[in-house]
């Protein structure tokens, strides 16, 4: 992957954060606010932004959103999860005697 393309995807990400950020202000800020960890005033910033606003913020070449999960275990759960029918069958149970 080339540079040109790499700032090609960050600009990506950066206008579907933002329009996302945006949509979930406007529908339940209280929420958005804990979902995307952002301050009272940066939603606000967020929420007024116009189009070109958006577009121009989102053409940097840093990333604006970040991973909140820093936990190994989660991102050891995200990577390596099996879905339920790869599984092996549990064993039936068996009554103990008594």
């Amino acid at each position: 992957m080339t540079s040109s393309q790499i700032l090609a995807e960050i600009r990506e990400a950066n206008v579907a954060y933002l329009m996302l950020a945006q949509a979930l202000l406007r529908a339940d800020r209280p929420a958005a606010l804990q979902r995307l960890g952002l301050s009272s005033n940066a939603a606000q910033v967020i929420e007024q932004m116009t189009p070109t606003q958006l577009s121009r913020a989102a053409s940097g070449n840093t990333l604006i959103c970040s991973f909140s999960m820093d936990d190994e275990l989660v991102w050891d759960l995200l990577t390596h999860h099996v879905p339920a029918a790869e599984l092996p069958a549990a064993p039936p149970a068996r009554n103990k005697p008594r």
